[in-house]
């Protein structure tokens, strides 16, 4: 299972500008194969690269990450991937949150990059995505142990003041 984004035209139903996408990348070191896929090797790991096609046209370019435990090859990856994007005067679309990001978004982009390593790993048994399903919670209370301590204060609240006015 991959975390995809996809770089794709500016605007919806625009034609798509691979060759510019595929220039801008090639002088980032990519080296496509004759199907048109590529590996991006950043510092933090490496990200899969695929035409994306639909009636035998290319309408944009997936940018596939493996999920994991960690986000920093998201987080490299979404700055990498607006650089392109701003360069290919294209769109970065991440489908998952269903807009179009930029490194201005690293928070969202990566807690829903988490989320779905979470989901990945403890539901789907995906090895790569395990660790992310024993990480620790968030800090703070959840939402039922703040509702059971309002109850409990209610409660004294209410004895206190009970107590108060039978004397």
């Amino acid at each position: 299972m991959r975390y995809e984004l996809l770089l794709q035209a500016a605007e919806p139903g625009a034609p798509y500008a691979a060759d510019r996408v595929k220039e801008r990348l090639s002088s980032r070191g990519l080296t496509f194969a004759p199907d048109g896929s590529a590996v991006w090797r950043l510092k933090q790991g490496e990200v899969e690269v695929r035409p994306l096609n639909e009636g035998g046209q290319q309408v944009a370019t997936e940018l596939r990450v493996p999920l994991s435990d960690k986000t920093a090859l998201m987080s490299e990856l979404l700055t990498e991937a607006t650089g392109v994007a701003e360069e290919a005067q294209v769109r970065l679309f991440d489908p998952q949150l269903s807009r179009g990001v930029s490194f201005r978004d690293e928070g969202a982009v990566t807690d829903q990059f988490h989320r779905s390593a979470r989901y990945a790993g403890e539901m789907l048994g995906v090895s790569e995505a395990l660790p992310a399903s024993f990480a620790a919670e968030e800090p703070g209370l959840k939402a039922g142990t703040k509702v059971l301590l309002g109850v409990i204060a209610l409660i004294a609240l209410v004895l206190f003041l009970a107590d108060r006015i039978a004397r």
